[in-house]
């Protein structure tokens, strides 16, 4: 029996002046573990006339976990906290109850040309942190275990597996792993997971149970401790996951929360500007249009 449950394929979205794809939240899976939000930046070539600018923009209820393949964005936030993140770094932004930032191509390279790819992710804090203090923790990717197994190169991004665990400060048991395997190899890492997993390929090419499956798309395991599969030379692959969060939780525009009443409030909040200001930031995303936004697990 296959232990794929699920095949999620990426989906554009557009997020303002950029084109992303989109791959949590699906109609029939909201989460994966904690994992509530999976945007797949690019890969972008831009001019030198073009520029990631993401206005400051609020967020409750979760964390963001920012982390580049390629180009740069510099981060600032209500906190005070102005950080560059670069290529295997990590940027990680605990919300609770509430905090903005915004995102923007550096000042160095906004009049060059550049690349841009990442993925952006967003996790679910445990209701009893959704009202926390906010917070913002930068790693440098010399900071992130890294080891060969096997052949695979093999990096602890965020949260604990493989009797390692990152310094990346999570909230509840979740991984998030990077892959990958210059040559093709059968990959049985089960053992070593927990909870619900997903698998994204990034690059490459990944066999289960005789299908292949490619770029773009996110399999989704029955049981995560049966997790094995064979890679193509040249493959990339992220797995994710960990222990669901018992609650549902609700998603409205860049709102988490296991309360709707929470994140009327904070529509409340956002659209009368009582949300903290970004230092140095002086224009805002605006509140979306309030119909069709609010998504239920």
């Amino acid at each position: 029996m296959s232990n794929i449950g699920m095949i999620i394929e990426e989906r554009a979205a557009d997020i303002g002046n950029f084109l992303v794809g989109r791959l949590l939240p699906f109609r029939q899976k909201r989460m994966v573990g904690p994992f509530i939000f999976i945007d797949h930046m690019g890969p972008a070539n831009l001019k030198d006339y073009q520029n990631l600018d993401v206005p400051p923009h609020p967020h409750i209820g979760l964390s963001t976990l920012t982390y580049l393949f390629e180009g740069a964005i510099m981060h600032r936030d209500s906190i005070g906290s102005e950080v560059e993140i670069t290529p295997g770094a990590l940027n990680w932004m605990t919300a609770g109850k509430g905090v903005v930032h915004s995102e923007r191509t550096p000042a160095r390279l906004r009049t060059t040309d550049k690349q841009l790819h990442g993925l952006q992710i967003w996790v679910a804090l445990p209701k009893t942190l959704e009202q926390s203090e906010p917070s913002f923790t930068h790693v440098e990717a010399s900071a992130i275990p890294s080891w060969e197994q096997g052949g695979a190169t093999i990096k602890l991004i965020s949260g604990t597996a493989f009797g390692k665990t990152s310094p990346v400060p999570v909230h509840s048991p979740q991984y998030f792993i990077k892959i990958q395997t210059p040559r093709g190899q059968v990959l049985n890492i089960g053992k070593d997971l927990y909870g619900e997993s997903g698998l994204y390929i990034l690059e490459g090419s990944v066999i289960s149970e005789g299908h292949t499956y490619g770029p773009k798309q996110i399999l989704i395991a029955k049981d995560s401790t049966l997790c094995s599969f064979e890679t193509t030379d040249h493959t990339t692959v992220f797995i994710f996951g960990g222990e669901p969060l018992p609650e549902e939780r609700f998603i409205y525009w860049n709102f988490v929360s296991s309360d709707r009443a929470v994140i009327e409030k904070a529509k409340q909040d956002w659209q009368e500007q009582r949300f903290p200001p970004v230092p140095g930031e002086t224009d805002f995303v605006p509140l979306p249009d309030q119909s069709g936004h609010l998504k239920q697990k």
